[in-house]
């Protein structure tokens, strides 16, 4: 994992999203199977036809570590892309992450594997394995596209998509963002007179 992921993944994905106007966020149904759940890496693209995720098996021996699993099977909920056995051999090839704009099964053993997963929820129906589909292409997920290489961050509020190109301006952006806000907390706090002062210059702008 390079330096500038490292340093995103310590970044609340509300920071990445309001650097990017909003424009590069996840579709909101797309959470984390466990609140504490946090990712940054980069995004190693599936496409699948709706019900099948042999092309997610192809992934497994193309990814690298690190590299977050991005899956989009046009936001299907009726049968899973994958289930604890597929997810197991995900964390035993260290992969960052699966971000599905689809959903998951064996819901429990999943999260005991403690790999993280953000998907639209869960089923009891399997997929087939016949195909077609295609990996590390340009796909959308969630209403938002997403190009092999770009950095996916994923935390309980959701998941941004960052053109790879534009990752260390994100970065340093966030962090500004960041530093503004607490300096704002810190000045507001619970005074009175500072908070009435703070919206009046907002209802001003």
């Amino acid at each position: 994992m390079d330096k500038i992921i490292m340093e995103l993944e310590k970044v609340p994905t509300t920071a990445i999203s309001d650097v990017l106007k909003g424009m590069q966020n996840i579709n909101p149904q797309i959470k984390p199977l466990k609140e504490e759940y946090k990712i940054a890496g980069r995004a190693y693209t599936v496409q699948l036809p709706v019900g099948d995720n042999l092309m997610l098996l192809r992934s497994l021996k193309e990814a690298q570590p690190g590299d977050i699993l991005v899956v989009d099977v046009k936001g299907d909920t009726y049968r899973a892309i994958a289930g604890d056995f597929v997810v197991g051999m995900m964390k035993s090839l260290k992969l960052g992450g699966l971000v599905v704009d689809g959903v998951i099964r064996d819901l429990i053993d999943i999260k005991a594997l403690d790999f993280p997963v953000f998907s639209k929820g869960t089923t009891v129906s399997s997929g087939t394995k016949n195909g077609p589909g295609d990996t590390n292409i340009p796909i959308s997920v969630g209403g938002t596209p997403v190009n092999p290489g770009d950095v996916i961050v994923g935390d309980v509020d959701g998941v941004v998509v960052i053109p790879q190109g534009k990752a260390k301006e994100v970065l340093v952006k966030a962090k500004e963002k960041m530093q503004a806000d607490d300096e704002r907390e810190t000045k507001v706090g619970q005074n009175r007179e500072a908070i009435i002062d703070y919206v009046n210059h907002m209802l001003n702008k």
